[in-house]
């Protein structure tokens, strides 16, 4: 993508590594209290509320592994990996307050090419109202990495861990699944449609939703507002970013318990129905491995039921039961057959 000898490009040589980071970061403001110190000493200083416990995350994208920048604009990146992190602090129902970003880049990426990511960066910063408080750069031999962590806030007797679901406990998730993964597919048969015919022009209009959940998706930060709003504090809670499956395993194994999960009240969105159908592929084993919706699943108590029930943030579909009974998906025809994770897997090359 930014292979071309274009001479009007700027080399990121041109500036050295204290420049490159001063070019990039000059634009980021601090808005939190909490930071005292950001960019530009040798170490950041936060100064939390002492009733506060602190939340913290690491997540790294690596090119060829996690995006391929053939159809992932630089901005829209810069954006996701913020979200991606974003998203872990509010599965832990806390305020995600700072981050800081370190990248590696090798020289084929301009400087302007790292004004577009770090511009991504700064739209998340400012819509999700957090502060950029240093990082790291380094070249790199094999594409661009980046990492971010976050940090954030929460008190002491609101954590939700994965740990902490109960038998009976209802299972909710937020928003619909499966459209970030198709619209990968689509993205990927647009890729190979254009190195036959470099002439072509990808139609994507039908696909909108599918590829803006891939490109940029929105960590919901939302949900944990809501929550608090109508009084519920989940009994535990997960994002899903490796696929509705393995998440649910995920609380069941930590939590000791079994789970019966509903085919039919899998939330799926028209377009996800109608793009299965065009690619011949089973709407449900999408919901259930394709990862990347970075939507909210979360376990309540079965009193909370009334004020989760009518909300079109929220379906309920499955409850918890005792561990010896196992983790079920409960088929449209009545069948229980057991839960596998077949979610994305950073470690898996072949995926």
């Amino acid at each position: 993508m930014f292979e071309n000898k274009d001479e009007s490009r700027t080399s990121i040589s041109s500036l050295g590594e204290f420049g490159l980071i001063d070019h990039l970061t000059e634009h980021f403001k601090i808005t939190r209290k909490s930071t005292k110190i950001g960019i530009g000493d040798d170490a950041a200083v936060l100064d939390f509320d002492a009733k506060k416990q602190v939340v913290v995350t690491t997540d790294l994208l690596i090119e060829g592994v996690h995006f391929d920048l053939s159809y992932m604009p630089l901005k829209h990146l810069g954006y996701k990996a913020v979200m991606v992190n974003l998203s872990d602090v509010y599965a832990m129902n806390a305020e995600a307050t700072q981050i800081t970003v370190s990248i590696a880049v090798s020289n084929r990426f301009p400087i302007e090419a790292l004004e577009e990511l770090y511009a991504g960066i700064q739209a998340a910063s400012e819509v999700y109202k957090i502060d950029v408080i240093g990082g790291d750069t380094s070249s790199s031999t094999s594409g661009l990495v980046i990492s971010i962590t976050a940090i954030g806030l929460v008190d002491e007797d609101k954590v939700t861990k994965r740990s902490t679901a109960k038998e009976g406990d209802l299972l909710v998730v937020s928003g619909d699944l499966g459209a970030a993964y198709l619209g990968l597919q689509v993205l990927e048969r647009e890729k190979q449609v254009f190195k036959v015919n470099p002439n072509s022009q990808p139609d994507l209009e039908k696909y909108t939703y599918l590829v803006e959940r891939q490109l940029k998706p929105e960590a919901r930060r939302d949900i944990t507002l809501l929550l608090k709003e109508i009084e519920v504090l989940p009994t535990s809670m997960i994002d899903i970013s490796d696929g509705l499956s393995s998440e649910v395993i995920h609380i069941c194994k930590q939590s000791k318990v079994g789970c019966n999960l509903y085919e039919d009240k899998i939330p799926l969105d028209p377009q996800v129905i109608s793009t299965c159908e065009e690619f011949n592929m089973d709407s449900t084993t999408i919901a259930l491995s394709g990862g990347e919706d970075y939507e909210l699943l979360f376990t309540v108590k079965q009193e909370d039921f009334i004020k989760i029930k009518a909300n079109p943030h929220f379906s309920i579909i499955g409850h918890m039961t005792n561990e010896s009974e196992g983790i079920h998906l409960i088929t449209r025809a009545n069948t229980k057959i057991q839960l596998i994770a077949r979610g994305w897997n950073a470690l898996d090359e072949e995926k």
